[in-house]
């Protein structure tokens, strides 16, 4: 499904569109008529805001049913129990445009008007198609609401780059119609609401720093928060991965579905991957320390009046080792976090150590780098493409690498 949506792969199929109050619900209108071409029932949801774009009656035509906007309907057309009767009707329910208003309600379990009432009632799969502007997006307070309707097994879809209806140029643009209609499709049949295939595929992440101790109440670390690697597992486990996680010293909570094991220093951390080396993708997500003490003291060491000189080794290169060792279809992705000569260092890394991408971090810009939600990164892959991403959330991140490295069939991954 390129442009068009061949045959009526949703025949017979129940859909419930949510409409609410931004500039793309225009959009909802081809979206519903999409759905009907397909084959699919389709009815429609819409918040009191969402009639300022788009009058219910528009939809009402298009979709050939009554719109949805009152929980108490004035008049005998409807019943107040119809939350409840539309959100067991519905075999899917999609939320576009899906404003930051309505997904921090939808977080927060809030049911004051019909959509998210529906919402709280349903039985079926949610997908929810965020679209605002850029900075709205990327807001802490939208990406941890965004976190937690996954945690709830909601599909997310990212919104696209590109320009916005501000005049600025960002992150935030609803996907087009037909996108979402393959979304839809996709979940219908059972594949994965996230763009890419990994069931039956074993996956193993890395993720968060590692200490490496100079005495029982010291150590030398690095301010790694895990947050990357941790977004990576959650979107491997729920594209249907069996996910083993190996996490540095984090306060993060375990994703749903991942085996997590926690490691504290660089060798622990070497033995735990090579314990799982052979996982059908390998990504390594941690920042693990290049250098360790030489020795331990046994206890603390004390202040004095001199200085205290440190002798470093160099720990072991859990990448080179995965490189040397990787198998055949085994798929290698490690991270580089440069502060000069970015693009040539990782291209060296790339190489030197046998991986099949390596996604560099641009530290050097606001909003990317250790311990934010968002990031800046660059996609290379073996082959010589490069792929620069915008400023986005660590979990759209997350979503953006396994749609390249696993694109769904018949879709490119450009």
């Amino acid at each position: 499904m390129a442009d068009s949506i061949p045959g009526r792969q949703l025949d017979g199929r129940r859909i419930l569109v949510g409409v609410t109050g931004g500039i793309a619900a225009y959009k909802s209108v081809e979206l519903v008529r999409l759905l009907k071409k397909a084959g699919a029932d389709v009815r429609v949801v819409m918040t009191r805001d969402a009639e300022r774009f788009i009058p219910k009656l528009t939809l009402g035509t298009v979709s050939e049913h009554r719109v949805f906007v009152d929980i108490f309907p004035e008049n005998a057309e409807g019943s107040w129990t119809e939350h409840i009767s539309i959100g067991q009707w519905a075999e899917v329910f999609v939320i576009a445009p899906a404003t930051a208003q309505t997904i921090a309600k939808i977080a927060g379990g809030f049911c004051d008007n019909m959509l998210t009432a529906v919402v709280l009632a349903a039985r079926c799969p949610i997908l929810v198609c965020p679209a605002m502007d850029h900075d709205m997006f990327v807001h802490p307070a939208t990406t941890h609401n965004l976190e937690r309707l996954r945690s709830f097994g909601y599909v997310v879809m990212p919104p696209e780059h590109g320009e916005l209806a501000s005049g600025l140029v960002g992150q935030g643009r609803l996907p087009e119609p037909v996108r979402i209609v393959e979304r839809i499709v996709e979940m219908v049949e059972g594949r994965s609401g996230d763009g890419s295939a990994l069931h039956g595929t074993t996956v193993l992440v890395t993720a968060g720093p590692t200490r490496e101790a100079l005495d029982p109440v010291r150590y030398i670390s690095n301010p790694s928060s895990g947050k990357m690697g941790f977004a990576i597992a959650e979107a491997a486990a729920r594209r249907g991965a069996a996910v083993t996680l190996i996490s540095g010293p984090t306060n993060l909570p375990t994703p749903k579905g991942v085996e997590r094991i926690d490691v504290e220093s660089a060798s622990e951390m070497y033995n735990a991957v090579m314990s799982r080396k052979d996982a059908d993708f390998v990504v390594m997500a941690a920042a693990v320390s290049d250098f360790a003490p030489e020795h331990r003291a046994e206890h603390k060491v004390k202040k004095s009046d001199g200085e205290l000189v440190l002798r470093l080794r160099r720990t072991k290169d859990i990448l080179a080792e995965l490189g040397r060792q990787k198998r055949d279809g085994q798929v290698l992705v490690g991270f580089a976090m440069e502060t000069e000569n970015e693009l040539e260092n990782a291209r060296q890394k790339l190489a030197e150590k046998n991986l099949d991408w390596i996604v560099l971090n641009k530290l050097g810009e606001a909003g990317a780098g250790f311990g934010v939600d968002t990031n800046r990164v660059i996609l290379l892959q073996r082959d010589g493409r490069e792929e620069e991403l915008p400023l986005m959330s660590k979990a759209s991140v997350a979503e953006t690498i396994w749609n390249r490295i696993v694109p769904d069939p018949g879709r490119p991954a450009a």
